[in-house]
């Protein structure tokens, strides 16, 4: 019987761990260790058996997640059956220019993605270069809109507020025959969503949601202000949701690089755990 994968390509905010020009401890842990390096927030949804294969974001690690992706899957040369975005910050798209000419030579790989970010593809360089020569299909989707990808699963975009500089920003609902996934790597506050966080957990049989920061200190100890790049701290995230652990599954991602509860001492992270939730890490897999 065909089955539906969801498997996590990558967990770290943006620029990844280690994150370029630092050398907190953990930055100093993951250049000296790979084991502690975390590639950039992404998802594949994966229909094992029709060897078909659908990505959300492509992440400035895309080259590496691809490669780790066929070979787990055995599907070698296999490229995806087309790429959902989420929104145009630096973790989220630059991946598609390995589409381009100048690597991979694509041929009409569909790319979903909200109104504004559509524009953005086709109109700003170096992206409309990649319309122009056919090397991606962009396809403009709208909040609520249930794209059935196999037979088997459906995608559906959600609109959340997040600082949209550039375009505006997409959730997703990820369905399979049994499991029904809600993935919300970027949000600016919940309280800024005109749904309720609780609510929309309560649906879901599993959660990944934004844990970028663990709370204001994650950058106070790298110098930067929380007030400049808002998003929803962990501890407020699960003050929010405890009522529903043992009932939905919530994995934080999308994890800074100063976050400490990536930190190899464990210590935050074992809290959290101790609380019902949990860190995603990559290669994992949910069956849908």
């Amino acid at each position: 019987m065909n089955k539906v994968v969801l498997n996590v390509l990558g967990t770290a905010q943006d620029a990844g761990l280690p994150h370029p020009n630092c050398f907190c401890k953990n930055c100093a842990e993951a250049l000296e260790n790979p084991r502690f390096r975390r590639l950039a927030a992404s998802l594949a949804v994966v229909v094992p058996e029709e060897k078909t294969w659908h990505l959300i974001d492509a992440t400035p690690d895309l080259k590496e997640q691809m490669a780790r992706f066929q070979v787990k899957y055995n599907m070698h040369g296999r490229l995806m059956d087309s790429i959902f975005l989420t929104h145009a910050h630096f973790g989220h798209y630059p991946g598609l220019l390995l589409l381009g000419r100048e690597a991979i030579g694509a041929n009409g790989v569909p790319v979903m993605a909200g109104k504004k970010m559509k524009r953005l593809l086709e109109e700003q360089a170096p992206w409309s270069l990649l319309t122009e020569l056919g090397n991606i299909d962009v396809q403009e989707i709208k909040e609520g809109q249930k794209i059935s990808i196999s037979p088997l699963v459906t995608i559906r975009p959600v609109e959340v507020p997040h600082r949209n500089e550039f375009s505006e920003t997409f959730a997703y609902w990820i369905e399979g025959p049994n499991k029904k996934v809600l993935y919300i790597p970027d949000i600016d506050r919940w309280n800024e969503w005109n749904q309720d966080i609780y609510k929309a957990c309560e649906e879901a049989d599993i959660c990944l949601l934004d844990g970028t920061f663990h709370s204001p200190a994650d950058l106070e100890k790298i110098g930067r202000d929380y007030r400049e790049i808002p998003h929803p701290l962990i501890v407020e995230t699960m003050d929010r949701l405890q009522s529903l652990v043992g009932q939905t599954e919530i994995y934080f991602t999308h994890l800074n690089h100063s976050n400490p509860a990536i930190d190899s001492d464990r210590h935050v992270r074992n809290h959290i755990e101790a609380k019902g939730f949990h860190i995603a890490e990559e290669e994992m897999e949910f069956i849908l």
